[in-house]
């Protein structure tokens, strides 16, 4: 089984977007028995807490589903268990490494890293600037293109 998890923040807004988006594709592409898909934020800001209102909208708006989806904080195992560790922007990634230090760790990279041709490196945060719209863009390209990168690199 391969092992992705998406982290943000808070795991409220673009981390459970990723984790829907990337869970949605691997479904619908029949691979769910092959890769497992969760989220984490680095903060504990929102432990136990439903995907932000606005990622909720976006996805019934998709009809992608994020049923049962709970905030979480990473935790040291997450490093670890996880095959591809995948922030949302530059300072989670510096968190992760922080946290990983110089234990074996899965793939640890930010999700535009699988967008060459993105103008930005980070995925900014709709909880900030309620953009979620182009959130969700981004995510879509990033997911699909990580999905691509892990049947190409595993699954072939």
């Amino acid at each position: 089984m391969i092992r992705v998890l998406f982290v943000c923040l808070g795991n409220i807004c673009r981390s459970p977007m990723a984790e829907a988006v990337f869970r949605h594709e691997v479904e619908r592409q029949g691979l769910a028995d092959k890769i497992e898909v969760d989220s984490a934020g680095t903060g504990d800001w929102h432990i136990g807490n439903a995907p932000h209102e606005g990622t909720r909208n976006l996805l019934d708006e998709k009809k992608i589903s994020y049923d049962g989806m709970k905030a979480r904080q990473v935790i040291g195992e997450d490093l670890s268990e996880f095959d591809y560790i995948i922030a949302m922007d530059a300072d989670n990634l510096g968190n992760l490494r922080r946290m990983a230090g110089y234990e074996k760790t899965g793939s640890i990279g930010r999700l535009l890293d699988f967008v060459p041709d993105s103008k930005v490196a980070d995925v900014p945060d709709p909880y900030f600037t309620g953009n979620f719209d182009e959130v969700y863009d981004m995510v879509q390209v990033g997911c699909k293109n990580l999905l691509d990168t892990i049947i190409k690199e595993k699954l072939t």
